[in-house]
């Protein structure tokens, strides 16, 4: 049961305007215009010092029609004689009250009564209250207020009572200013969630209601829900609790034998309060009968909450979830999530009982870079056990098993404002394959940098030519490795096995301007490597193999290398034209060509023995099994050219308004590169390596990207597949042999902009699927009210740009094609499309799919059919997965609301898992 805050409103009363006698009204001013007297019952003796007289003060008030009134009615009596046995009348009111009417104003001093009539409005202390018709009678201190007909008799005008931050809009009221009282007939409030309408409501304070005939709704029709509790009576503490008599579920007007003998619900002005959330039933063919996700919520404070929730099957099998959400304005904000599930398949003693233990850990943080500019902190944490999303008997994350991998990073970075600046980042890394259920993970990277130092620059700051432009830095990056399985996580052997070192770096590098047009750039490069442990590698007789012995102890290497570049950029423009539609075509080529040079560092290796005989001998470095390599037995000696291309139109804008032509852009880019190794002897090794071209645009209106790539081998093969120093067009082929390609569509398109900040797949995310729902959408059995599709505001424009349809609608595709021939084989690797469309059939009903095809496998991919209903206050939804390893289908039909969360029926196929 989840528990809500509530605000407070009640009813109205309406009463005839009272009419003042006129008869009386005269006769009264009669007398009051005749003069005054004065009788004593024995003679007063005279005084020498006469007493002043005492000003009159004049009470009578005129009638002022269609006029804002304002008065203070406070009676004080002013007397120069400071003792009194009689003690003065105590004022009426407590303070101003303000009025105004449409109509007419009436004060009857007799009856002490003020009619307000028409559009009436008063205004007394922290009370507002607006009304066809207000009669307030300041000797009883009550005001009455009701409703007014019009000219065909319909009641219009009806009160508005607003008392602080509650309001009530009844039929009518009557209110007490001094007890605070008030009587209510037909109320309509709302308290937190629930709208609530009342018979009568009667005030015994401002902590105390009583209500009569009421019944609670979340639906914004309140005159007419689609749903209500009906009870007839209610106490109502603000702030605290509600607590009702017999309480019935109706439905469309119609009784439901839904009910309930009495209700408490606790109330709070918190934001969330905590309380029970109830379990749903549910039931397995191999672990039995069922109670998901009870448990409790904790609201902790404004800054952090914590939810408790549990799953027990009645074959022994349960779960457990602890789930955080924490924030603290303008510093951070984030969750945890934590599950472990213990389950047990079968019954014990037949041959398909297994047991196993599966948990799963997710974090997210992040800082408001704000708090503390020169620092910031960050974790995206998703690790447990490999097959948790595919056993989990709590969640059905679909993404996850088709993507197969879990990562995670923790990172925490800090710049040093000193003169070089000082940057300095801790990252944890975690990358999980949930196939092999192999983890690699890196605990901690450091690295370090020191800002760019440019020793030889002038006074005037200016870097120009080679030799002002010669720049340094230094670099440090540290990193501890560790490679294990799901069998091994956080074991010794875990830490045993890491591999750890750091690692130098000094590069020293300038660029300049050769012949105007040539851009051009050196570097050398010094690197040096730390590592605590090596090898030492020999044959072991009594195991007759080469083994590698671990030897602890600082060791390290030290290298070098230089480099060099020289680029320009070639812009080409063809002209069609002014009164063609394609105007010109812009060509843009940046070519360049690099050099790169590093020396053979042969003193690093040592030679071993490879068979018993000690005759065979090999070359190995100690440094091989390190985590920055080891350093280079043979110099490296390479020219590399690469070639990028931009092709871009200019065109007559469809807009007749617009004189400026069109730009569009005809490729993004399209690259080429390849090297040369001049030290390749033509026989032994190859000089020239495959040349990879790879591009990209995008296509009708940016909403279709295309991706490409190719490798084009120069070199022929022999029979067994191996290259061979003959050029692919001297042995009868082509100048180049296409070995492998590939191309990528992704086409998005909808009826209207989608807005990027809302992505409905977070979840399906951060459990290792995909951002869109190419892989189906993400089914959290935790909380089944949340809608599989798109959530469009109210009020929201809904035509579409492309049909004009009322009906909202959104489609993702994604096409994938693989070529292969290394061996001549000229191939399809992979051929496969993949649709997700979501619709609104009608305005009330939703329906989505997800599915694809592969058309090397000649089967269909994962599918998935979704529907949803919106029956205003509830929501109805229906997904299913027909056929694959995911087989599987859900039914719900709930209460959106989060008060009554509890109102549902969840139906789920059961499944092996």
């Amino acid at each position: 049961m989840t528990c809500q805050k509530t605000s407070h409103n009640f009813t109205k009363i309406a009463f005839k305007p009272l009419h003042t006698n006129l008869f009386n009204i005269v006769l009264l001013s009669i007398f009051l215009t005749i003069g005054t007297g004065k009788l004593y019952s024995q003679d007063i003796t005279k005084k020498t010092t006469g007493i002043p007289t005492k000003k009159q003060i004049d009470t009578s008030k005129s009638v002022v029609n269609n006029a804002e009134k304002s008065t203070e009615i406070i009676n004080k009596e002013t007397d120069s004689i400071k003792k009194d046995s009689i003690k003065p009348k105590k004022a009426f009111l407590d303070g101003k009250v303000k009025y105004r009417a449409e109509k007419y104003v009436k004060i009857d001093q007799k009856k002490k009564l003020i009619t307000l009539y028409d559009k009436a409005e008063l205004y007394y202390q922290d009370i507002e209250l607006t009304s066809g018709i207000i009669v307030m009678d300041y000797e009883k201190n009550e005001v009455y207020a009701g409703r007014i007909k019009d000219s065909t008799g319909a009641y219009t005008q009806y009160p508005n009572f607003k008392q602080g931050a509650n309001v009530v809009e009844p039929d009518s009221i009557r209110f007490n200013f001094k007890t605070k009282k008030a009587l209510i007939w037909n109320s309509r409030t709302d308290q937190g969630e629930f709208k609530v309408k009342a018979a009568i409501t009667k005030k015994e304070n401002d902590s105390v209601y009583f209500l009569k005939g009421a019944r609670f709704t979340t639906s914004t029709n309140l005159d007419n829900p689609e749903y209500y509790f009906q009870t007839s009576k209610v106490k109502f503490i603000p702030g605290k609790k509600v607590i009702t008599g017999l309480t019935n579920m109706v439905i469309a007007n119609v009784p439901t034998p839904i009910a309930l003998p009495f209700a408490f619900f606790p109330m709070s002005k918190e934001t969330s309060i905590s309380g029970l959330i109830l379990p749903s039933y549910n039931d397995s063919n191999t672990r039995g009968f069922s109670l998901q996700n009870g448990g409790y919520y904790f609201a902790l404070s404004d800054n952090y909450d914590l939810t408790v929730l549990g799953d027990y099957y009645t074959n022994g099998s349960y779960g457990l979830r602890f789930e955080s959400s924490y924030a603290k304005r303008y510093k951070y904000r984030g969750n945890i999530n934590v599950r472990f599930e213990n389950l047990i398949s079968s019954e014990r003693g037949y041959p398909d009982y297994s047991k196993q233990k599966i948990y799963n850990i997710q974090w997210s943080h992040s800082k408001d870079t704000k708090s503390t500019p020169n620092s910031s902190f960050s974790a995206s944490v998703n690790l447990g056990s490999s097959k948790y999303f595919r056993q989990s008997i709590n969640q059905a994350n679909v993404g996850s098993n088709l993507n197969n991998t879990l990562s995670s990073s923790i990172s925490y970075s800090k710049t040093f404002n000193s003169v070089p600046q000082v940057r300095m980042s801790l990252t944890a890394t975690h990358s999980q394959n949930t196939q092999t259920e192999e983890i690699n993970m890196t605990l901690p990277t450091l690295q370090l940098s020191v800002d760019r130092i440019y020793p030889f620059v002038g006074k005037d700051g200016l870097k120009k030519g080679f030799f002002k432009n010669i720049n340094l830095q230094y670099n440090l990056n540290g990193r501890n490795s560790i490679v294990t399985n799901d069998s091994l996580f956080f074991k010794p052997q875990m830490f045993r096995d890491a591999k750890n070192g750091i690692e130098h770096t000094i590069p020293l590098s300038t660029n300049f301007k050769l012949f105007k047009y040539f851009s051009a750039s050196s570097s050398f490069n010094y690197k040096e490597v730390w590592y605590t442990k090596t090898i030492k590698r020999s044959y072991d007789n009594d195991q007759s193999k080469v083994v590698d012995n671990i030897v602890n102890g600082f060791d390290a290497f030290r290298t070098y290398s230089m480099s060099s570049s020289l680029g320009t950029t070639i812009y080409g423009t063809f002209n069609f034209g002014d009164d063609k539609k394609i105007k010109s075509i812009r060509h843009v080529m940046r070519p360049s060509v690099s050099y790169g040079y590093t020396p053979s560092f042969e003193k690093y290796y040592d030679t071993y023995a490879s068979d018993a005989t000690g005759t065979m001998t090999k070359q190995y470095s100690r440094f091989e099994a390190g985590i920055f390599g080891a350093p280079g037995i043979s110099n490296s000696n390479n020219l590399g050219f690469d070639l990028s291309n931009t092709f871009e139109a200019k065109v007559t804008d469809k807009d007749s308004t617009k004189v400026e032509p069109k730009k569009i852009m005809l490729l993004n880019n399209l690259n080429l590169s390849t090297s040369y190794n001049l030290n390749a002897d033509g026989k032994t090794s190859l000089a020239w390596s495959p040349v990879r071209v790879s591009g990209g645009t995008q296509l009708f209106e940016n909403k279709m990207n295309v991706n490409f790539g190719a490798t084009l081998d120069p070199y022929a093969i022999d029979n067994s597949g191996a290259r061979i120093n003959v050029y692919n067009i001297d042995n009868g082929g082509s100048l180049f042999r296409m070995t492998s390609a590939n191309m990528t569509l992704n086409y998005a398109i909808s009826s209207k902009e989608k807005d990027k900040t809302k992505d409905k797949n977070v979840q399906s995310e951060r459990n290792g699927g995909r951002e869109d729902d190419l892989f189906g959408t993400n089914t959290d059995l935790n909380d089944s009210r949340k809608s599989q599709f798109d959530e469009t505001d109210e009020g929201e424009d809904k035509i579409s740009e492309f049909f004009k349809s009322e009906l909202p609608w959104d489609m993702t595709f994604a096409y994938s094609l693989t070529y292969g021939n290394n061996n001549r084989e000229k191939k399809i690797i992979g051929n496969s499309i993949m649709i997700s469309a979501n619709a609104d059939i009608t305005p009330k009903w939703k329906a989505g799919v997800s599915t694809g095809y592969d058309f090397v496998q000649n089967g269909v991919t994962f599918t998935q059919l979704r529907f949803e209903r919106d029956l205003l206050s509830w929501r109805m939804d229906f997904n299913w997965t027909p056929f694959g390893s995911n087989a599987n289908w859900g039914f719900f039909i709930g209460i959106k609301s989060g008060v009554l969360s509890d109102i549902k029926w969840d139906k789920r196929s059961n499944t092996n898992r």
